[in-house]
């Protein structure tokens, strides 16, 4: 059994852990309300453009519109975005999201995965050390985009990295690797097809055929406004996903931090208990050492 001071050490250092993840919670608590906050303000903006999108999708019949909507006959050139987070002590926030990625990339572009027909884009720290362990080319790391998400950051490189060399051809899609937020404790490792756009299941209800269906007015004309909207709602969606990734890791490192704390705790009660042992026991071969040297002097 370990001596006194030996696990008195350990229930001191173990209470010193314990103060950092709870501050560390209480942290990542502040920071997931605000993300979460600015998220449901935004996501109300981003769901107006997507309609106007989508109700106006129908009057793209020009050839250089089209692109935006038309599947490719086969995907040659490809840029895969992976966002992440800088930091640990996420739990699998980054983990679980690299799994994903190597497991769907050979099943989707098969020949072409992990090589220079995929150009992988890195937003986050934690997502390239990880790729970059696997044996995986990275074109390009950003820290900054999800350190402090801010939309024009993030239109940017959208539209320098993503969007314009979509149009000119470089690219035949553009993909997005990030969690998808359900709670704090559930975030799902999401691939999604970010361009060209899916616009397929917009008109299965009723309300979405009748607004496309109905006349539309341009001013000043049809393809300027069309040729406005459509990169707006390309930025707006992507800054939408960066959001959605940052609840997805304050919210998983605040459940990790929480964790943490707990079995924090549980593990101090359990070396209390053994301090508390190991001493009545000391305390009692004290006292039979005591009484065995009365009884010696007696005889």
């Amino acid at each position: 059994m370990a001596g006194l001071k030996e696990i008195r050490t350990r229930i001191n250092s173990i209470a010193s852990t314990q103060k950092i993840t709870s501050a560390m919670k209480m942290v990542s608590a502040a920071k997931f309300h605000k993300a979460q906050e600015t998220f449901f303000r935004f996501e109300y903006y981003s769901k107006k453009v997507d309609d106007v999108l989508h109700h106006v999708a129908s009057e793209a019949s020009n050839p250089s519109l089209q692109r935006w909507f038309t599947k490719p006959k086969s995907e040659e050139k490809v840029a895969l975005v992976v966002l992440t987070s800088n930091s640990s002590m996420c739990a699998g926030f980054n983990q679980n999201l690299v799994k994903k990625v190597v497991e769907e990339g050979p099943k989707h572009w098969q020949h072409l995965w992990n090589t220079n027909k995929i150009n992988i884009f890195c937003l986050g720290k934690k997502g390239c050390e990880l790729l970059t362990k696997r044996g995986f080319s990275v074109t390009q790391t950003d820290v900054d985009i999800v350190q402090l998400p801010q939309f024009n950051d993030a239109a940017d490189f959208c539209d320098q990295h993503l969007i314009k060399p979509f149009v000119d051809g470089k690219y035949d899609a553009v993909y997005i690797a990030y969690n998808r937020f359900s709670n704090p404790a559930v975030q799902v490792p999401t691939f999604k097809q970010f361009l060209p756009y899916n616009i397929e299941k917009k008109g299965n209800n009723e309300n979405a055929d009748t607004a496309i269906s109905q006349d539309h007015i341009f001013e000043p004309n049809k393809e300027d406004i069309l040729k406005a909207i459509i990169p707006m709602s390309a930025k707006t969606s992507f800054f939408k996903l960066v959001l959605e990734n940052s609840i997805g890791e304050h919210g998983a490192r605040m459940t990790a931090m929480h964790q943490a704390t707990e079995n924090a705790s549980e593990l101090s009660k359990q070396l209390k208990l053994q301090y508390n042992k190991a001493r009545q026991a000391a305390i009692t071969n004290e006292i039979l050492e005591i009484v065995s040297g009365a009884e010696a002097l007696k005889g």
